[in-house]
């Protein structure tokens, strides 16, 4: 099992900045990747970023893209995302999330729920205009 904690939500204005961080802990050499999603009331999850640990590689969403960063540091198990340029629309709860699936698979999955096996609880992002 892997145990995921994120912090670093806040309220803040738009065109303002944050940086996410989730720490894993527990058996997380059985993740081979780590994401975040966000959650906006009413909406379905969305994957917004991800990062391939073994490599470094990542993936966007389009919403994100130019904007959002996420980021690793393998000697403290932790993954960020730095959140800039933040929009009303960014308002969301984010979780992170960590999976097991090969290399090909998160090609393909990388910002799709369904390629996650790990979530955290989730923090909440406000951003008013």
């Amino acid at each position: 099992q892997v145990q995921l904690v994120e912090s670093g939500g806040a309220s803040v204005q738009a065109g303002g900045s944050l940086r996410l961080s989730c720490a894993a802990s527990g058996y997380t050499d059985s993740s081979n990747y780590m994401g975040w999603f966000r959650q906006a009331p009413g909406k379905e999850r969305e994957g917004v970023a991800s990062i391939y640990i073994g490599g470094g590689f990542t993936s966007y969403a389009d919403s994100v893209k130019g904007r959002f960063t996420i980021s690793q540091d393998s000697a403290k198990n932790t993954v960020y995302l730095q959140m800039n340029s933040l929009k009303p629309e960014d308002t969301a709860v984010y979780y992170c999330a960590a999976g097991r699936r090969n290399y090909y698979t998160w090609l393909s999955l990388s910002v799709s729920a369904r390629a996650y096996d790990y979530w955290g609880q989730g923090t909440q992002v406000t951003v008013s205009s």
